[in-house]
């Protein structure tokens, strides 16, 4: 279209090396086999690739997997305008605060007992001007932060983390043998921070999955009951397949995105749920938590004492710390078949804020949809059962609802979207939709009819040793956890010079491919 007219669009396939000139096209190519997995490609052009008039300038944010450094880039140019350095590669999640600082969490080397994706231990917050001002770790063998947090309105952090118990104690909450390791399982709790720089914070708050295991393996336990009467509850065997269960493909995908180590030929897993994400909604005082290896998102209720979150009464909505709704995949607990499941390998459940088209429902990126011929990615956008009190809807011996979302996205090609781990996609004010494929470290903002306006491809990555994460330098070397866009009137910017960086950060080339 010509020069002024209302739909005009730029394609581009560069962005700036100096000032606002133009990054070089990273590319290199991958194996057959590496490609097959995900919307990975390294001949793809990196950098700014699509900017229409249809999407509102403003910043996004995001720290590549392998960096130690966050970046916000311009949406108009692709021009790096902040750069953020931490001493630690991510854990996965980094957000920047309304006062401008940067919260992000950061992987504690060495660490006894646990290691896996999304592995943390430490939470950073640094000033604008990237001074670290706070420095938490919760690291020991007994409890390790992975993957994300969510900041609540008073300031407070709630964050997930692992916490180990042994195979005696596991198998006395019913989990089968043989996916029970020999130094037994990491269930997840949650923790409500209260940050006290330099390097404190005093738990206030904490709930845990483990008080609300239910099995049915067998009677002689204390926690035995059926699954599908017992919704609110979690089936300890409800998660991760059994060794006989699980197809050669998904263990090719499990040994891939790192959860089985290459040379097993089944490990179960002791990272029983890989809860992956976590929101707080402070209208409902509830949390959301997206749960990967139970390919569910659940909601708890956060207004109750922390003695209310580990029973099963009392608490704003009389539930306790018991499950006050879940979706996604109704076999969990019991009350469908797999033709039933709706999301797979999901991450990054989030609620769509007050004032913003879609307000109150839910979003989620669903990874791993199976299709005819590969797995891909889609968004799907929830509008949750409730009645006139708000609470959830559960009917008889039917799964919780919705049978179908209210809205979603997948690629009009389905596999040229899809993130086989990480990812996920947030509403922004004019109703579009900001989706990270993480692992390509692919962002595009899509509209409400599923049109693209605009797309970028991260051209930063690092050398950060990752132990135990060769499969990211291999095949996903610019991938990060999700990115976030906000606009010119965030609190954060406000007074700040936001002006390309001179000279732009490098552009980091693909490693080479793997022999044939």
């Amino acid at each position: 279209m010509r020069s002024g007219q209302s739909r005009r669009w730029t394609r581009c396939v560069t962005v700036a090396l100096g000032m606002v000139a133009g990054l070089s096209v990273v590319g290199c190519g991958a194996s057959p086999d590496e490609a097959a997995v995900g919307d990975v490609d390294n001949d793809q052009p990196r950098g700014l690739l699509l900017n229409t008039p249809a999407a509102r300038p403003g910043y996004v944010y995001f720290a590549p997997l392998l960096s130690d450094m966050t970046y916000l880039v311009e949406t108009v140019s692709g021009a790096v305008v902040r750069t953020w350095k931490s001493e630690l590669v991510p854990s996965a999640f980094v957000y920047l605060l309304d006062n401008g600082h940067l919260l992000r969490g950061g992987r504690q080397l060495e660490v006894p007992v646990f290691t896996g994706g999304g592995q943390g231990g430490r939470i950073q917050e640094f000033t604008w001007e990237g001074d670290l001002v706070w420095d938490y770790r919760f690291a020991s063998e007994e409890h390790l932060l992975h993957h994300d947090v969510a900041v609540m309105p008073n300031g407070n952090i709630l964050a997930i983390a692992w916490q180990a118990k042994s195979r005696d104690q596991t198998q006395q909450m019913g989990l089968r043998p043989e996916m029970t390791p020999e130094d037994g399982v990491w269930p997840d709790m949650i923790l409500e921070l209260e940050p006290q720089p330099l390097d404190g914070a005093r738990v206030v708050w904490e709930w845990h999955s483990w008080d609300h295991m239910v099995q049915n393996r067998d009677t002689h336990l204390g926690n035995y009951g059926d699954p599908s009467a017992h919704p609110e509850l979690i089936d300890i065997n409800g998660g991760r397949q059994t060794p006989e269960d699980m197809t050669e493909e998904e263990l090719a995908r499990y040994r891939e995105v790192g959860y089985v180590p290459a040379d097993s030929e089944h490990d179960p897993s002791a990272d029983l749920m890989h809860t992956n994400a976590i929101v707080y909604n402070a209208t409902l005082d509830q949390i959301a938590v997206s749960i990967l290896a139970y390919n569910e998102i659940w909601i708890i209720d956060h207004g109750t004492t922390t003695e209310e979150a580990s029973g099963h009464t009392g608490g704003r909505w009389g539930h306790g710390g018991d499950l006050l709704y879940r979706w996604g995949n109704p076999r969990a607990y019991g009350r469908g078949e797999e033709t039933d499941q709706r999301t797979f390998g999901q991450h990054d459940v989030r609620w769509i804020p007050d004032g913003l088209p879609g307000a109150g429902n839910l979003l989620v990126f669903s990874n791993n949809v199976p299709g005819p011929e590969a797995p891909h990615s889609e968004v799907f956008e929830l509008t949750l059962p409730t009645d006139d009190a708000g609470r959830y809807v559960l009917t008889g011996s039917d799964p919780y609802g919705p049978l179908t979302p209210t809205w979603s996205y997948a690629a009009p090609d389905p596999t040229s979207l899809h993130s086989p781990f990480i990812s996920g996609a947030h509403r922004l004010p004019d109703g579009h939709t900001l989706i990270t494929s993480g692992g390509p470290g692919r962002f595009l903002e899509v509209t409400a009819e599923g049109e693209i306006v605009w797309e970028y491809r991260s051209p930063q990555s690092g050398d950060v040793e990752v132990p135990d994460q060769g499969f990211l330098i291999r095949q996903f070397p610019y991938a990060a956890f999700r990115a976030t866009k906000i606009l010119p009137d965030h609190p954060a910017l406000q007074g700040r010079e936001l002006v390309p960086l001179d000279p732009q950060p490098p552009v980091v080339p693909p490693p080479p491919a793997p022999e044939p």
